[in-house]
């Protein structure tokens, strides 16, 4: 059982920080783009600096998730060899395409950092679209995977093994669509928010640096849409965890009695033992709504299945609401945001409205390992919902304790390294002071 809890251990912790880098893999390229679309617009070379910084940040972050990506393949054949054997011939097809899609990424990446000298600028611009299309990808086809999981589908058991194995329809899983746009989105608001956050601080020191300003602009633009359209993922998310994964729905709400209109809680701590759930706000029917769109639709309690399939409750359940929390307060933010901007027409430099700003930063980060904790911890105790177990997956290979503790000093290093390095390359401002250009003769061709 250590074994099986050093197993877990290892693997959650790779991902959350692996995570992180995939996140700021599919944002960063999109802020660099715009940057680099509104230099060739405009040819002020404020926006070219910037698309620089990011560029750079970009490349730093890649390597890292290069790396710690590596180490989560090792592990899925060394930590979860029942795993592989059972599944890998399902989902195989989403992993394979996700290497196609990094592969794509590295070529195009160093084309745009690097070739920005040799080829035209529609030529630059385009291999930054191609990178950010490309991060995009990489992230889609690795949320299908997880998405199959948490609902199996495209094969036939026999035996308990799959036979009739269809790559296609397994990767176009009900639970495909909606895990992905969701991801997405998430991702956007994340690293849109973080930034956004650094550049505030900044033009807390100084309102005139036109630096900050404008990369502040690009960031908060692509967070707060993000953010405002979030909830409205969340919903289709919501359905489909219902229908799917009705035991992780009633863990997500600590709802223990099956109940017909049942209520939406806000907070609340689990008492699993007492299958109760006090210190909770309850808002009549509608869980049931959001669940269903519906207001007098039954949703199941955890009290109508085993207590051998319930995930760990109160983790799902505490993880649940930290998400949501912080979703609520980026959208919160967003639609500030965007109030100040229509009654001023500029970007938001309100002092109450930066410090604010610098404290949402790291919102959609924490929502965004909250949210995988949920997935995750909200699908146990099997590894393919309702097919194997967790326990039958992991390796029966002893002695997994000090790679566990290794891995975990390595990555805390890395972070400190990778924070410090991130922190000098965009709090520092190097003055910008080349005139506006005119737009050049390759800008017809974008």
């Amino acid at each position: 059982m250590n074994d099986l809890i050093y197993a877990r251990s290892q693997m959650g912790m790779s991902l959350a920080f692996h995570i992180l880098f995939a996140v700021a893999g599919i944002t960063l390229p999109l802020m660099m783009v715009i940057a680099e679309w509104m230099h060739l617009k405009t040819r002020d070379p404020i926006y070219a600096e910037i698309a620089k910084r990011w560029a750079t940040g970009t490349a730093v972050l890649f390597a890292i998730g290069a790396v710690s990506g590596t180490v989560l393949s090792f592990e899925l054949g060394l930590l979860w060899p029942g795993f592989m054997q059972w599944a890998g011939s399902i989902i195989g097809l989403p992993f394979s395409l996700e290497g196609f899609a990094f592969f794509t990424e590295a070529i195009f990446l160093g084309i745009y950092l690097y070739g920005r000298k040799i080829v035209t600028p529609s030529m630059h611009l385009f291999a930054g679209i191609v990178v950010a299309v490309s991060g995009a990808l990489s992230a889609v086809f690795v949320v299908i995977a997880n998405a199959w999981m948490n609902y199996p589908v495209g094969f036939k058991l026999q035996n308990g093994m799959p036979v009739e194995i269809d790559p296609i329809a397994a990767m176009t899983s009900p639970a495909a669509g909606p895990q992905v746009v969701h991801m997405l989105i998430a991702s956007y608001a994340a690293i849109g928010f973080l930034a956004a956050g650094v550049h505030a601080y900044m033009l807390l020191k100084d309102k005139t640096d036109q630096f900050h300003r404008k990369a502040m602009a690009i960031a908060l633009a692509v967070g707060a849409t993000a953010a405002i359209a979030e909830p409205i993922s969340g919903d289709f998310i919501a359905r489909m965890v219902a229908h799917t994964q009705p035991v992780k729905l009633a863990a997500l709400e600590g709802q223990f009695d099956t109940e017909d209109g049942a209520p939406l809680r806000i907070g609340g701590v689990p008492d699993v033992k007492n299958r109760v759930t006090p210190y909770s706000i309850e808002l009549p029917k509608l869980l049931s709504v959001l669940a269903f769109h519906d207001p007098n639709a039954r949703v199941k309690g955890l009290n109508d299945f085993a207590r051998d399939l319930w995930p760990p409750v109160l983790l799902v359940h505490l993880n649940f609401q930290v998400m949501v929390a912080c979703g609520g307060a980026m959208a919160l933010m967003s639609t500030w945001a965007a109030l100040l901007y229509l009654k001023t027409k500029r970007v938001p430099d309100h002092v109450l409205f930066l410090k604010c700003m610098v404290l949402a930063a790291p919102l959609g980060c924490i929502a965004v390992e909250a949210g995988w904790m949920v997935t995750e911890f909200g699908r146990q105790p099997w590894v393919i919902s309702n097919i194997l177990r967790t326990h039958h997956a992991a390796t029966p290979v002893p002695g997994l304790l000090i790679p566990f503790l290794f891995f975990t000093l390595v990555y805390i290093l890395l972070s400190i390294c990778v924070i410090w390095l991130m922190l000098r390359l965009f709090s520092n401002t190097n003055p910008v002071t080349a005139p506006v250009e005119p737009a050049p003769e390759g800008l017809s061709d974008v």
